[in-house]
């Protein structure tokens, strides 16, 4: 069994970019690596570097035609028009770029690497992980390959019965719900905004049975994500009992990012992470959406730091301080950025009332 959190990541996010105007193209994982290492918070004895997976694992879940044309688009920086609408390769958000097939193959290389690391308990973080749109034959919402996907079928292929994958993005988790509509031994649960794109994962879809959906309308506040936690989630995963958690820590929900109408503070999501580990004996942590490098940055790291038990509320170091303030983005909210982007990890509480379509959700997914 591990005997600490152990943190993998790689430097191909660093330099890899989809595009001047794309909301992936600012740093998310090289940012919270260069911000813990800098908080004193990273000992190289934990870090992993994150192999690429290879076509035949990524063909655990994906068509090897899919994953054939993936690669032929980095090879050769364009796709037949043909290829580009059967994949949605270079299309529908999901740009053909220079490491258009190394990315997130490795991304996904992480999450089966982890299911390895944790085969007899532990806790691991990956947050370059957390692409949960991606589709056997297609890609999807900026996922090429579904890394949640290939680190559950990992932990399945080892023998585990029970895993549970919790996604606390702000987009419903589609992709991987499914993957495993079919399977009882895949319990999905899904909190996220309710109309928002890909406009599924209504309250009632249950997805044969073992999936929870959990809808919310726009405005949702810390108190009442934790309402939702405590009241719906806690209890599903307490009574499936699993010997794995997978959980899925997409930050756009939170309200400095631009791609939701969540009104999520950070500590709305460590809530939930500190609440949900101790359930089973095997964690993987995974990333997700955020669209904010600052929000991205500093809810990642109080992610690891919360799974190490630093002080969430220290003093940033110097050298922290100098990460956050060379951060950039290209985007209106950035032009007067507020203090707190810079000067600790925590988010201002985000308190509110709890609405009654809020209080309808437990008696409907709890069952």
């Amino acid at each position: 069994m591990l005997s600490r959190p152990q943190y993998i990541a790689n430097e191909i996010y660093r330099r890899s970019h989809l595009g001047a105007k794309h909301p992936l193209s600012i740093p998310r994982v090289s940012a919270v690596t260069d911000l813990i290492q800098a908080m004193g918070w990273l000992d190289p004895k934990i870090y992993h570097e994150s192999p690429q997976a290879t076509p035949a694992q990524l063909a655990r879940f994906h068509d090897h035609s899919y994953i054939d044309a993936v690669r032929r688009a980095e090879a050769d920086g364009a796709l037949p028009d043909e290829l580009k609408h059967r994949h949605h390769i270079g299309i529908n958000g999901n740009p053909i770029y220079k490491e258009v097939f190394r990315r997130p193959a490795t991304s996904a290389g992480a999450s089966i690497y982890a299911a390895g690391l944790l085969k007899d308990g532990g806790i691991v973080h990956s947050p370059a992980g957390g692409t949960h749109h991606g589709r056997a034959d297609r890609a999807s919402g900026f996922c090429y390959f579904n890394d949640p996907v290939l680190g559950i079928l990992a932990m399945l292929d080892q023998g585990l019965s029970r895993v549970a994958y919790i996604d606390l993005d702000a987009h419903h988790g589609d992709g991987v719900q499914d993957a495993f509509h079919a399977d009882e031994k895949v319990l999905t649960v899904s909190i996220h905004e309710r109309d928002r794109w890909p406009n599924s994962g209504a309250l009632e879809d249950r997805a044969g049975g073992m999936a929870r959906n959990l809808p919310v309308p726009s405005g949702l506040n810390d108190d009442e994500h934790a309402f939702l936690m405590e009241n719906a989630v806690l209890p599903l995963v307490e009574g499936f009992e699993p010997e794995a958690l997978v959980l899925q820590c997409g930050c756009d929900g939170l309200e400095d990012d631009p791609l939701s109408r969540l009104s999520l503070s950070n500590n709305a999501l460590w809530r939930a992470v500190r609440a949900l580990v101790p359930m089973a004996p095997r964690v993987l942590v995974l990333g997700g959406g955020g669209y904010n490098p600052w929000a991205v940055a500093r809810c990642w790291s109080g992610i690891w730091g919360l799974l190490n038990g630093f002080d969430l509320d220290m003093p940033l170091p110097k050298a922290a301080r100098s990460v956050l303030q060379q951060l950039s983005w290209r985007h209106s909210r950035a032009k007067n950025p507020p203090s707190h982007w810079f000067e600790g990890l925590r988010d201002p509480w985000r308190h509110g009332p709890i609405r009654d379509e809020i209080r309808s959700i437990p008696r409907c997914v709890v069952s």
